[in-house]
């Protein structure tokens, strides 16, 4: 049996990930006439989330451990979280990831974020080093192409992306199955915020 790969995340309302999907298609269709030569994976709308934090594979015992941890509630208000303004991870130099960032509910995601993170910690999890950055991942870079990476990053300023108010009222922790066809998200855990 194969280890499950994990990760707990904020799922959107349908209307915000469709908005963002043709937000994400906006600028593909922009970059692709800026930068013919950029190479990028897009994320479907069905798999448009807010990463939490990546678990990768674990065995099950260890993946029941982590649904264990994280099955309490959550003592945080549901919340409104604006997605909009795209960006790119890393701030400079070449991108590797295109993103919608996150206006109002930015201090509630932090919240959730603290949280969850104090819980996988309790099992050994480190955090990163780097602070939270809540954000909606719409593409992965595989090449950006020849050329300065600042005409990038100005298309991305340059493009309206704003994909609405999501109402948040749980965590989820998923498993990904990852196939040829790219990767699918089962939810296996839903904990409401309250």
């Amino acid at each position: 049996m194969d280890k499950p790969r994990l990760f707990v995340a904020i799922e959107l309302d349908d209307s915000v990930r469709a908005a963002a999907a043709r937000a994400a298609e906006a600028l593909a269709g922009r970059l692709s006439r800026s930068r013919p030569d950029l190479d990028a994976r897009w994320v479907d709308a069905a798999n448009l989330h807010i990463t939490l934090w990546f678990i990768g594979h674990v065995g099950v015992d260890h993946a029941q451990a982590i649904q264990q941890a994280v099955a309490d509630p959550f003592h945080i208000a549901p919340f409104d979280l604006h997605v909009t303004g795209f960006g790119a991870f890393p701030p400079s130099g070449a991108p590797r990831v295109f993103w919608l960032g996150v206006q109002e509910g930015q201090d509630s995601m932090r919240a959730v974020y603290e949280e969850v993170s104090r819980r996988l910690q309790a099992l050994g999890y480190e955090p990163e080093r780097r602070p939270y950055s809540a954000h909606l991942t719409v593409a992965r870079v595989k090449d950006p192409g020849r050329g300065g990476h600042a005409e990038l990053r100005r298309v991305l300023g340059d493009t309206p992306g704003d994909a609405g108010v999501s109402r948040i009222a749980a965590v989820t922790v998923f498993r990904s199955h990852l196939s040829p066809k790219g990767a699918t998200y089962e939810p296996l855990l839903r904990v409401p915020l309250q």
